[in-house]
């Protein structure tokens, strides 16, 4: 068991509620006109990002097959999301992943800051150095870890990759993604979770 777990800091983080309603509140009570460039760009991130994760929220449609395996699990499991709200990665995958532990009332999904728990992110590093949000790790009611996911589903990462060595830029790799976000629907991601609850029922 990890000592985190053991410390119960995961079972403390955030409801998915509790998460967006944080981002609400800062949206709400922030006056744009009065921060300096850096704070305005990571509010321009947050709007957009409550927004996005919003138009999911209303799009959601249930895929059945991902639903039954959902069902089928008969033992407590904890959804520990590492992620931020600034993190467009997150607005576009975090939502599918509270609907789908909505499920099943098996699955608490609990949501830390990744900033504010840094010992664990580097637990989780993407390829051994990135910092890369969101990450899930799914864990048994002991504290086992059953699967890790993240921070983006496999062929949302080839496409960033493959932009990224046409010698584009961040920022167009950004935008090349968020595209194929809107276009995917969360189809990817529901593809990817089918074959990890699949095969952790068959396992």
């Amino acid at each position: 068991m990890k000592d985190f777990f053991k410390q119960g800091i995961p079972q403390r983080g955030y409801t998915f509620t509790e998460f967006n309603e944080k981002s609400r509140k800062y949206l709400e009570r922030t006056v744009p006109e009065t921060l300096d460039d850096k704070d305005k760009k990571w509010y321009d991130y947050k709007k957009i990002n409550f927004a996005r994760t919003g138009r999911i929220l209303k799009k959601f449609k249930a895929d059945e097959e991902l639903a039954q395996l959902i069902s089928s699990i008969n033992t407590p499991q904890l959804w520990m999301v590492l992620t931020e709200d600034w993190c467009g990665d997150s607005a576009q995958n975090l939502p599918y992943l509270a609907k789908y532990a909505e499920m099943s009332d098996k699955i608490d999904m609990r949501i830390l800051e990744r900033d504010n728990n840094l010992e664990i992110m580097d637990q989780y590093l993407t390829n051994g150095k990135s910092r890369s949000i969101p990450k899930m790790v799914a864990f048994d009611e002991t504290g086992n870890e059953l699967f890790v996911w993240g921070p983006r589903p496999a062929e949302a990462q080839e496409l960033r990759d493959s932009v990224i060595a046409e010698g584009k830029s961040g920022a167009e790799a950004t935008t090349q993604l968020h595209l194929w976000y809107a276009k995917n629907n969360g189809k990817a991601l529901t593809k990817e979770f089918k074959e990890i609850l699949g095969n952790l029922t068959n396992g």
